[in-house]
């Protein structure tokens, strides 16, 4: 997401909302969204609804969550439910009739998408309307 701000006024330039996805309940995306001065919506999927649907929902293996807690990453806490799940961190362009015109996925979240990359499908989307 602190890519997402190197591109940000110009995806905005170009006609598109920005819209995030997380799995945190809403009272901690409110804070957060507060704190780093967020321009564009977080969106709530506590419940992992969405992520199920795209086909982004994993488990996290216990050793995980135990590793997490040792920074001090509460991830019930976070998500307000049980189920121990995550998404796989993922990117879509999506027209305003909700058609997918580009999508990433990358299941190790230490890799996310370069903002050229989304610069580039995002005018190629704009150059195909």
């Amino acid at each position: 997401m602190v890519q997402l701000r190197e591109i940000e006024a110009d995806l905005l330039s170009l006609g598109f909302q920005i819209l995030a996805v997380s799995a945190d309940r809403p009272e901690k995306l409110t804070v957060a969204a507060r704190e780093r001065e967020l321009g564009y919506t977080l969106l709530s999927d506590s419940r992992m609804e969405a992520s199920r649907a795209f086909g982004l929902a994993y488990r996290v293996a216990e050793e995980v969550v135990e590793a997490y807690r040792g920074y001090g990453i509460d991830l019930q806490d976070a998500s307000g439910e049980h189920h121990g799940l995550l998404p796989v961190p993922a990117v879509y362009v999506v027209t305003s009739e909700g058609g997918i015109l580009f999508q990433y996925a990358n299941p190790d979240h230490r890799v996310r998408l370069e903002p050229g990359i989304l610069m580039a499908a995002a005018r190629a989307a704009v150059r195909g309307r």
